[in-house]
């Protein structure tokens, strides 16, 4: 009995397993690999960008006073104060388009924030789509050469099938071990990447009030 289990172990199931089976498992290493660095990455740049926009918000909210500000390029809200000063600076004494020039470069500074934090989307959503179907041709793949076997030794009994049948199952298990990890952080990400935009356009907003109040003083 121990023997056989010992057959049918993992290390048995990747001494058997032919070209197309070592080409599906690289590709669900590789996506697994791609998608572990962006789920740790992104976390932390997530973190680190949340905790820098709170810091910086504090201090703007104490002094209200834009020029005071020490501008931030590693931080989102001090970039588009930095984007709103540059407006003013550029239209100073030119109030009929100014408004419409500060949301034009307010929203730019959004959209390229957005992009960053969009960054590697694509990829954990390849692969959590992908990856199952991948791990699925592989069983497709190892049950056809686990058929062709029974069928050459003329054996169908359940001891000949179990092991061939379940060595390509662990395909199926392998795709779904890549994809729900990427699934579950694609979701994770969109979700916060919503609510960080929500807290960008409620900043810009603010901070478009501010400056037209005071150009229009001006």
């Amino acid at each position: 009995m121990e023997s056989t289990v010992d057959g049918l172990g993992f290390a048995h199931f990747l001494t058997h397993v032919d070209g197309v089976g070592k080409t599906v498992l690289a590709l669900l290493l590789l996506l697994s690999v791609a998608s572990w660095y962006l789920i740790v990455t992104r976390t932390l740049a997530n973190w680190l960008a949340g905790r820098r926009a709170a810091v910086f918000e504090a201090r703007f909210r104490a002094t209200h006073a834009l020029d005071e500000l020490a501008p931030e390029t590693d931080n989102a809200l001090s970039a588009l104060v930095s984007e709103a000063l540059g407006v003013q600076q550029a239209l100073a004494g030119r109030a009929a388009d100014f408004g419409e020039v500060l949301t034009r470069g307010l929203n730019n500074a959004i959209d390229r924030e957005m992009t960053r934090a969009e960054h590697g989307l694509t990829v954990l959503a390849t692969a959590g789509s992908a990856a199952p179907y991948i791990g699925l041709f592989g069983t497709v793949w190892g049950i056809y050469h686990a058929l062709v076997r029974i069928g050459m030794s003329g054996q169908g009994t359940l001891d000949k099938v179990a092991g061939p049948v379940g060595e390509a199952l662990i395909m199926t298990a392998l795709g779904l071990a890549v994809a729900i990890p990427a699934v579950l952080a694609y979701n994770a990400f969109q979700r916060r990447n919503r609510m960080w935009l929500n807290r960008l356009e409620s900043f810009a907003h603010e901070l478009y009030l501010l400056l037209a109040v005071e150009h229009g003083q001006g």
